[in-house]
C-alpha cells in the first residue's frame, strides 16, 4: 500500500467513480471494503491519516456492551455480540478474547451481575467467546491478584475481545485497496460538487502539495465520525445539529498494576459510569471518562478533572495505587453520539444510544454516523444497500462476513512481538535478515524495531513520524515521554527511506513532539 501507487491511480481514473467516501476511520474503511468487495468503483478520501481521529483513541475493546444491555437495548448488543465473533473470524491477527473481572464488594452484586453476564452468554449464541461464571474471593484475587481486598466478596468471570484498533484500520485500508478501491490518506474534501441541486462528487485538496481535484461520483457517502455535521453543513448550511461529541480519555500504566491475563471491569462507578482496566501491549489501560464537549478535535485535550476521576476511580479498585507519575501516556478520544437536533440538550452523553443511524438528504448525500467500532461491519453493510439504491446502481449482496481482513493468520503469535502484523511478520523478517541492523530495538521502553519503521513508509501509507509511532506502531500510547525522545531516529529512518532532506526530518520532529507533549500528563496538569 503506497501513497504515490494510489495517487497515480486516482488523476489516472476515467469518469464518474460509484462512490466517493468521505472518511477513513473505522466507518468510512468499512464503507470502502463493503463497496469494493460488490465491484463498485470506489474511492476513499481521508482529510488526515487513516484513524487519525476517534478510531485510534478506543477503549481497545470489541464488544457487545454490558451496560448497554443493562440499559435494555438488547438489539444492539446482540448485533454486537455478533459482529464481535465476525471480527474475530476475520482478523485473528488483531482481535482476541480476553477475560473479564468483576469484582464484587457487596453481597448482592455476584448473583445480580452473575445472571446479566448469562443473558450475555445466550446472546452471543455461536459467536461465544467462553462462558461466564462466578468466582469466590481467592479465586478472584488469584486472576487480579492486585484487586483491593477489603470487603471483597468475589467476582463475575465473563469474556469479551480485544483488539488493536489502529493497526485494524490500516490494515482494512490494505483490504480495501486489494478489493479494487482506492484510497489516499491526506486528501481533504473542501466542498460538494452539485448538479441541479443534486451532489454529483466532490473537490479536494491535497494536504502534501496543495494541489485541487474535482472528483465526480454517482454517490457521496459522508463517514467523517466526529465531523459529521460540518460535511452535512457543505451540503446544507441549514442543517440541524445531529452530533453530541462525548470526550473519553485513557490513561496508560505499567504491567505492574495489573498483572496476570484478566481485565477488571466495574460496571457502575459511584456516578454511574463503568470504569475499565485493561492489559493491553504490555501496559495495564485504564478508562473511561464522559464529559460533553463543544465539538470536534483532532487532538482533543484530556481535562484536569477527568484524570483526577480515573486516578481516584483506580485508586479504589487497586491495591497498588497508581500516581501521577505513574502514568506513561493519556489520550483523549471524541465520540460521535448521535441525537434528535429537537432534543439535543436533553439527557446525559452516557444515556445516548450507541446504534448508527443513515440519513439521505435531498441533494443525496449518504451520512452515516453513529455506532460503535465493534459493528462497523453491519454499518457499511447498511451504507452500502441505501447506497446503491440512491446511485441507481445494480444492487450486489454483502460479501464481507467471511472476508479475511489483510494481514489474517491463524497463528499469529508465533511471529512473537510481530504477531500484529499477521501475515505480513514473515516480509518482516526477511527484511531483518537481509539488514540485521534493522531488527535492533529503538529504545528498551518501547516494543519498536527499526523495520517496523521502514515497513510502515514502505508498505503502510505512513507520511509522517506522528503516522508511525502513534498509529502503524502504538509507541505514543503507550509510553509518550520515549516516544518524543526516539523521534529524532524515526525520522532518520523514514527520510532515508524516502529521500527526504534534514530539513523534512527537523520539521517532522518538531511537528510529533507538539502532539505527543499533548499526552503527557505533567503538560497537562501545568
Amino acid at each position: 500500500m503506497q501513497r504515490e501507487t494510489q495517487l497515480s491511480a486516482f488523476q489516472q481514473h476515467d469518469g464518474a467513480w460509484d462512490f466517493v467516501i468521505i472518511g477513513g476511520g473505522a466507518t468510512g474503511l468499512g464503507c470502502g471494503i463493503e463497496a469494493a468487495a460488490r465491484g463498485y468503483d470506489t474511492l476513499l478520501l481521508e482529510m488526515h491519516d487513516f484513524a487519525k481521529a476517534t478510531s485510534s483513541r478506543s477503549t481497545k475493546l470489541v464488544h457487545g456492551g454490558v451496560r448497554y444491555l443493562e440499559q435494555g437495548n438488547v438489539s444492539l448488543v446482540f448485533e454486537a455480540l455478533h459482529e464481535r465473533g465476525v471480527l474475530q473470524q476475520n482478523a485473528p491477527h488483531l482481535v482476541s478474547k480476553l477475560p473479564f473481572v468483576v469484582p464484587t464488594y457487596n453481597w448482592w452484586e455476584k448473583p445480580y451481575y452473575g445472571i446479566g453476564m448469562k443473558v450475555y452468554d445466550q446472546l452471543a449464541r455461536g459467536y461465544s467467546f467462553g462462558r461466564s461464571r462466578t468466582l469466590g474471593r481467592d479465586e478472584t484475587l488469584e486472576r487480579i491478584p492486585t484487586a483491593k481486598s477489603d470487603g471483597l466478596w468475589g467476582g463475575v468471570l465473563y469474556y469479551d475481545g480485544q483488539f488493536d484498533d489502529a493497526r485494524l484500520a490500516v490494515n482494512m485500508a490494505q483490504t480495501f485497496i486489494e478489493q479494487g478501491g482506492t484510497a489516499l490518506n491526506y486528501m481533504k474534501v473542501t466542498d460538494l460538487k452539485k448538479k441541479y441541486g443534486a451532489v454529483h462528487g466532490v473537490k479536494a485538496e491535497c494536504q502534501e502539495t496543495g494541489d485541487t481535484y474535482t472528483i465526480d461520483a454517482k454517490t457521496v457517502i459522508n463517514a467523517t465520525g466526529i465531523f459529521t455535521d460540518s460535511i452535512r453543513k457543505m451540503d446544507d448550511p441549514s442543517a440541524g445539529t445531529t452530533l453530541r461529541p462525548s470526550q473519553g480519555i485513557h490513561l496508560v500504566l505499567d504491567r505492574s498494576f495489573l498483572p496476570g491475563d484478566s481485565a477488571i471491569m466495574i460496571p457502575k462507578t459511584d456516578d454511574g459510569r463503568v470504569l475499565f482496566a485493561i492489559p493491553w501491549h504490555d501496559r495495564v489501560v485504564v478508562g473511561t471518562t464522559d464529559e460533553e464537549v463543544d465539538g470536534p478535535a483532532l487532538e482533543p485535550a484530556p481535562m484536569k478533572k477527568e484524570v483526577e476521576y480515573l486516578l481516584d476511580h483506580a485508586g479504589r479498585y487497586l491495591s497498588k495505587v497508581p500516581q501521577r507519575e505513574d502514568v506513561l501516556s493519556v489520550y483523549s478520544g471524541i465520540r460521535p453520539l448521535v441525537t434528535d437536533p429537537s432534543n439535543s440538550d436533553s439527557g446525559d452523553t452516557s444515556d445516548i444510544s450507541r446504534e448508527h443511524v443513515l440519513h439521505v438528504s435531498e441533494s443525496g448525500l449518504v451520512t452515516i454516523s453513529g455506532g460503535k467500532w465493534t459493528t462497523y461491519r453491519k454499518m457499511a453493510e447498511d451504507t452500502i444497500d441505501q447506497a446503491a439504491r440512491v446511485a441507481n446502481l445494480e444492487e450486489h449482496p454483502s460479501a464481507t462476513k467471511q472476508l479475511p481482513i489483510h494481514g489474517w493468520h491463524q497463528h499469529p503469535e508465533q511471529f512473537g512481538d510481530l504477531s500484529y502484523y499477521g501475515s505480513d511478520a514473515p516480509a518482516l523478517l526477511e527484511l531483518v535478515r537481509e539488514r540485521p541492523e534493522l531488527g535492533e530495538p529503538l529504545d528498551e521502553r518501547l516494543p519498536l524495531r527499526a523495520v517496523q519503521v521502514v515497513w510502515a513508509a514502505r508498505h503502510e501509507m505512513a507520511r509522517t513520524v506522528e503516522d508511525v509511532l502513534s498509529r502503524r506502531t502504538r509507541c505514543l500510547l503507550l509510553n509518550a515521554q520515549a516516544s518524543i525522545d526516539i523521534a529524532p531516529d524515526v525520522a532518520a529512518l523514514m527520510a532515508e527511506e524516502k529521500g527526504y532532506d534534514a530539513d523534512w526530518e527537523a520539521k517532522q520532529v518538531e511537528n510529533f513532539t507538539e502532539v505527543a507533549e499533548g499526552y503527557l500528563l505533567s503538560h497537562i496538569l501545568n
